[in-house]
């Protein structure tokens, strides 16, 4: 069985939304922003990226992303040539710049970590993220954490009403500016 990692930058208070610059969030832009790069504080996307087997993304993340992430040779070489799938249940067709196969569920989800491969990696993709985790499908996490307040926006977590789930934190660095990197695996 493959693993299905979520990954996301995250305010301390669990925003993820608008981390990188995308229009809608007063506060978009906040991973750079405010906060000094420290590449080290980065390093847990670039060994993301060799890790995976797939990436998997919501049809929003994907809509926003498909247009941008082909253009970035250097930045997700990875990413561009490994198996993508995109889970919606409105998308008609893959985007011709990116393509992806399109899952229309999380049995589908479901159906893909049996398959062969390497982790699942899922960007973005809030709703996404929320819909598997509720299904118990999401094996870990890769959170670095901001030392960020945002108070409003798309939170990393559902505020589904479900029983107590408990992780095991398998790695955790603090770096000189603030971001806290967090691995975390469910305990089953």
């Amino acid at each position: 069985m493959r693993n299905l990692i979520v990954t996301a930058f995250m305010s301390l208070d669990g925003v993820m939304e608008a981390p990188g610059g995308e229009a809608g969030h007063r506060s978009s832009g906040w991973t750079y922003k405010d906060i000094e790069f420290v590449p080290d504080a980065y390093e847990i996307k670039g060994s993301e990226q060799e890790e995976a087997g797939a990436l998997l993304l919501g049809r929003k993340s994907y809509e926003a992303f498909a247009p941008v992430w082909p253009t970035m040779v250097d930045d997700f070489k990875g990413y561009n040539s490994m198996p993508r799938y995109v889970v919606s249940t409105t998308l008609a067709e893959e985007d011709p710049r990116w393509p992806a196969t399109i899952l229309r569920s999380v049995d589908d989800v479901a159906a893909l970590k049996e398959t062969d491969g390497g982790p699942i990696s899922v960007h973005g993709s809030a709703e996404l993220g929320w819909a598997l985790a509720d299904a118990g499908l999401v094996d870990r996490y890769h959170l670095p954490v901001f030392p960020v307040l945002l108070g409003a926006g798309k939170r990393l977590f559902s505020g589904s009403d479900k029983d107590k789930e408990l992780l095991d934190v398998v790695e955790t660095e603090t770096y000189s500016n603030g971001i806290t990197k967090i691995v975390a695996d469910v305990k089953r």
